[in-house]
């Protein structure tokens, strides 16, 4: 489940990137719009292909026996509709764009470029309204993934009984992802052994032999395009977000940190 829970937050980063890109086009009518608009479409059914294929591994899962998984299930179907409707706004866009070709025989070229013109004129309120329709479905359905990932995790966390068993973390393992968690960590080396560095953000160096063992686990990994004198970001998995609020060590009180004084020296003898 914590894996899935990871692919939904990409999932909502590439809507949210398409979006972007969609809100970018120059929606100027002609050829060149088009050149523009069919590759996002194959992006678009390329993302609803994914949500679909994830809605069927959840709806197949052990989730759905967690409870509080109806809503975050009901909002996932939410982003097949909203990712549909973008999908044919984008092609709403492709049916509104004027090709610039030549009209029936007999006409003048005078009249060519006015018939021109026109359609230009009255197809770029249209095309606009179009992009700007598509582009708030993208976002809408990059939200709805987000908010299927937190429900996730918060059912889980709140019904642990239903995930599967994480690894037990020692104290240098915890501290390590906890420190991990904190943002800015970087990974120097081969992702396939050899020498290694792991920098946190504070610019402190974790140790190699915890952060392994985060990493075999899958409660980190590696993000980016990293080398070894780049480096990669290590970002704290879905998994590792689970572990850090399900191994919290409890927070002892201040009375039994320190020994008291009284209970350091001990009862003074009855004078004689």
């Amino acid at each position: 489940m914590p894996v899935q829970v990871d692919h939904l937050r990409r999932l909502g980063a590439d809507f949210t990137s398409l979006k972007d890109s969609v809100t970018a086009l120059d929606a100027r009518p002609g050829a060149s719009l088009l050149a523009q608009l069919s590759p996002k479409i194959g992006q678009a059914h390329q993302l609803i292909a994914r949500t679909l294929q994830q809605l069927t591994d959840l709806s197949a899962s052990q989730y759905t026996a967690v409870p509080g998984s109806r809503a975050a299930l009901d909002a996932f179907c939410g982003v097949v509709e909203s990712a549909s409707l973008a999908a044919a706004d984008l092609a709403g866009a492709v049916a509104e764009n004027p090709l610039d070709a030549v009209g029936f025989a007999g006409g003048s070229s005078e009249d060519a470029d006015a018939v021109r013109k026109a359609r230009h004129a009255s197809s770029a309120p249209l095309l606009a309204k179009a992009l700007t329709r598509a582009a708030q479905c993208l976002d809408l359905s990059a939200a709805g993934c987000l908010y299927t990932a937190s429900g996730i995790s918060r059912d889980l966390a709140t019904s642990p009984e239903y995930l599967a068993s994480l690894p037990r973390l020692t104290r240098s393992q915890y501290t390590a992802l906890e420190k991990i968690a904190q943002g800015g960590t970087r990974f120097y080396g081969s992702r396939r052994g050899g020498r290694e560095t792991i920098r946190a953000g504070d610019d402190s160096t974790l140790h190699t032999k915890p952060f392994e063992v985060l990493r075999k686990n899958r409660l980190v990994d590696l993000r980016g395009h990293g080398s070894s004198l780049g480096g990669w970001d290590v970002r704290v998995t879905a998994a590792g977000r689970l572990a850090l609020i399900a191994q919290k060590p409890p927070v002892q009180p201040a009375s039994a940190q320190t020994p008291t004084a009284s209970a350091t020296v001990g009862t003074p003898r009855k004078r004689q």
